[in-house]
């Protein structure tokens, strides 16, 4: 017969066990309904400056030569004043940066894509990317003409990616089943992503270019349910805190959200430091966001960046 102890030890050791396989099952899922719990998107973090400090000055110096992002700016008529301060502030920090229209606007020189389909757009707008300039950028960048984007901190965070490697990355949002990159806050493809998107939008039964209106999928998600088809996740950007460099908000709505949380920590609960993007800003908050981003120092203050990525030829901003 088992003594009292022996038989709340036992008792104890069988909880143990059931706790463990209860938790395995949740994580398993039974039957063959969808698996709610699923998290396919990875968190991507940007080095720690620390680590970049260590690295040898020729190796510090190479970021400029091989980190080059080409831009594309998605833009329809209606938006010919951003389309304006968009292509008089950030992009001229792109290594190439192009304008891609719905349909032809005389004042502005862009690429004819000859549809008001934000889908086709893009899917367009990347086949023309990719087969010109496929051999002479690793990086491919998408934003809307309400964005603005710091390119200097994409490199950065961009550093240590390997862009032969099948992701894509910005803000990650999820929709039922399906995590994919929020177009406000722009997206980031990869060559190796970029090649396997091209190859599914010459098969439309993997890719419909209809899709999107088919079944009332926004330009994002149906890019997000193409690439998932061919291996390819989204990835969520952060900084080395793990805080959100994508930001689909304006400074100006996020500092307030902040002040509403906390009024001390306004700032600091805001934005992150290595932010690379911010949306839904005016003409004149794009010129605002370009003096305080490359224009405004304080006398005095002397800034020890880790790296030096140097803006292409005529950009006229720094």
């Amino acid at each position: 017969m088992l003594s009292e102890s022996g038989l709340f030890l036992k008792g104890v050791l069988l909880g143990s066990a059931v706790c463990v396989l209860i938790a395995a099952l949740g994580h398993v899922g039974i039957g063959y309904g969808p698996r709610r719990d699923r998290h396919k998107h990875r968190h991507l973090q940007a080095p720690k400056e620390e680590g970049i400090l260590k690295t040898a000055g020729d190796e510090r110096a190479e970021p400029s030569k091989s980190s080059r992002v080409y831009c594309v700016v998605l833009v329809r008529p209606r938006d010919v004043s951003l389309w304006a301060a968009v292509k008089e502030t950030w992009t001229r920090h792109c290594d190439k940066a192009e304008f891609f229209s719905s349909e032809e606007v005389r004042v502005f020189e862009s690429v004819t894509l000859h549809t008001d389909s934000m889908w086709l757009m893009m899917g367009r707008a990347c086949k023309h990317a990719f087969y010109k300039y496929r051999d002479r950028y690793s990086w491919f960048f998408l934003a809307r003409p309400s964005t603005f984007a710091i390119i200097e901190n994409l490199k950065y965070f961009l550093l240590r990616k390997d862009p032969s490697q099948p992701f894509y990355l910005g803000h990650t949002v999820r929709s039922g089943d399906l995590d994919y990159v929020d177009m406000k806050g722009g997206i980031v493809l990869s060559i190796e992503s970029m090649k396997r998107l091209i190859r599914l939008l010459l098969f439309p039964k993997k890719c419909s270019e209809l899709g999107a209106m088919i079944w009332k999928m926004s330009e994002d998600e149906q890019l997000a349910v193409c690439l998932k088809s061919a291996g390819v996740f989204a990835g969520n950007a952060e900084d080395s805190e793990g805080r959100d460099i994508f930001n689909t908000k304006s400074v100006k709505l996020l500092i307030k959200e902040a002040m509403a949380n906390q009024t001390s920590l306004a700032v600091e609960g805001c934005c992150s430091d290595m932010a690379v993007t911010f949306s839904g800003l005016t003409p004149s908050q794009m010129h605002v966001m370009m003096y305080a981003v490359y224009r405004l120092r304080p006398f005095g203050h002397i800034f020890n960046d880790a790296l030096v990525f140097l803006p292409p030829n005529g950009s006229n901003n720094d």
